[in-house]
């Protein structure tokens, strides 16, 4: 699934869960031209680039032709909010589950990037697509409810 597809489907289906109050596409000029803002219904907001790894082969001139199988099992979705703000770590399972969720049949499977075998130290979500695709979903930005974003990317706080 390719970045621009990605997008819409991840607003459209997070647009959907419980804990967010809404989901949009968010640019961040040609750093980021792909990505979305999360208003979660605490007031706390994550900005999340929107990137992918094309099939093996995939040639970006043609049209993109998804490759289906059976959805991932369902998950238990965790609860998103500890001490009663979100922190990097829920939001990362909160979101991966959610997605995982979502019936696409395109997608294997989803991870939280900070928990698994090989974690990263910076937080979001990855997607391995059944066509042999990968989202990545790092997380850019945070905000506590009426914060806004601020200007310095990738710099989360512990706590939103």
């Amino acid at each position: 699934m390719r970045p621009p597809r990605l997008e819409e489907f991840i607003v459209d289906t997070l647009g959907k869960a419980p804990e967010v109050q809404r989901a949009e596409a968010w640019q961040e000029g040609a750093t980021r031209p792909n990505g979305v803002h999360v208003a979660f219904t605490t007031g706390s907001e994550l900005w999340i680039a929107v990137t992918g790894g094309g099939r093996p082969g995939e040639d970006y001139g043609q049209p993109e032709v998804p490759v289906t199988d059976a959805p991932p099992a369902e998950v238990p979705v965790p609860e998103l909010l500890h001490n009663g703000k979100v922190t990097p770590a829920s939001a990362e399972a909160y979101i991966a589950a959610v997605l995982n969720n979502s019936g696409n049949t395109e997608i294997k499977s989803t991870y939280a990037y900070t928990a698994g075998d090989t974690p990263t130290a910076h937080p979001g979500v990855g997607i391995h697509f059944y066509s042999g695709a990968r989202g990545f979903l790092p997380f850019v930005h945070t905000a506590r409810p009426g914060q806004g974003k601020g200007n310095r990317a990738f710099d989360l706080q512990d706590a939103f």
